[in-house]
């Protein structure tokens, strides 16, 4: 075994460990956890599956079969980037029409309360003999 594909296990097996902690300790939901997952298995059935890794170079046209688990794992990555990006543009979209809703729940509270100090006003001045 030679010495870049130790490195490729030792790495995955890292990978997998970190994620798996990281969902233990609930830094990282499940749902987001599990395209980590399939990368950091991915990675590891083709670090230690040698003759698989072959053929996925050979499809690939790339020479150096460990450089295609690289290139593998930054198409894992890409997909992980575009998991993310829907994930923050639903999250923007919801941010911002809860700002909207707050700054209109704002409004009205301010209304209200601009009506409660005028009839409070009105109650004070009706109740006052000395305003006439």
């Amino acid at each position: 075994m030679a010495q870049v594909e130790i490195i490729a296990i030792l790495g995955t097996i890292f990978l997998l460990g970190l994620i798996l902690e990281m969902v233990r300790r609930r830094q990282v939901a499940e749902n987001y956890a599990l395209l980590w997952l399939l990368t950091a298995v991915a990675l590891l059935i083709l670090s230690l599956w040698r003759e698989l890794l072959d053929v996925l170079a050979s499809l690939m046209g790339i020479f150096y079969p460990p450089a295609a688990l690289f290139v593998i794992g930054f198409g894992f990555f890409l997909l992980i980037m575009l998991q993310f990006s829907v994930i923050i543009t639903k999250l923007s979209r919801k941010n911002k029409d809860l700002a909207q809703h707050v700054g209109i729940l704002n409004w009205k509270l301010n209304e209200q309360e601009k009506k409660i100090i005028e009839l409070t006003n009105n109650i004070a001045q009706k109740q006052d003999p000395t305003s006439e």
